[in-house]
């Protein structure tokens, strides 16, 4: 019978359910924090991509332009992002994370880093390390991505 490690497909049987639901509470400590998931994403991708556009945002998040512009505005009339035009491109503006954004983000981090920090508190060294060398394998899925 072949183990997680070896068989691919029974390790992203085992992780799968674990990793969606660590990310589902994840979540909610951004909603805790007064701010829906996407909302926390969308402002820590302009914190990260300052300049970027709506037309760029949508299509990372595959949402429709419409729909992406409607969330920037709700952003923006938050006071959490700012418009700049750009200096190459007239006819383009991009966005920028003001302040209390930034504030807002801080805010975020520190609601999931203390749900998280309470539970891995409460588990075993052990089984801490375990967590922390699989941290950066996790990360790497990220990177293969075709």
């Amino acid at each position: 019978m072949p183990t997680s490690t070896d068989d691919p497909v029974v390790l992203a049987e085992t992780l799968r359910p674990a990793l969606l639901r660590v990310s589902r509470r994840l979540r909610q400590e951004a909603q805790r924090a007064g701010v829906s998931a996407l909302d926390a994403l969308l402002l820590t991708q302009i914190a990260r991509s300052p300049g970027v556009g709506v037309c760029d945002l949508a299509d990372s998040e595959q949402l429709s332009r419409p729909t992406m512009s409607g969330h920037i505005k709700r952003l923006e009339a938050a006071g959490w992002i700012t418009r700049a035009d750009s200096a190459t491109d007239g006819r383009r503006s991009g966005l920028a994370i003001t302040a209390s954004g930034e504030a807002q983000l801080d805010a975020i981090r520190q609601h999931r880093n203390d749900w998280l920090a309470a539970r891995l508190a409460k588990l075993p060294v052990d089984a801490r390390r375990q967590l922390d060398a699989a941290a950066g394998p996790l990360l790497q899925l990220l990177s293969l991505e075709a």
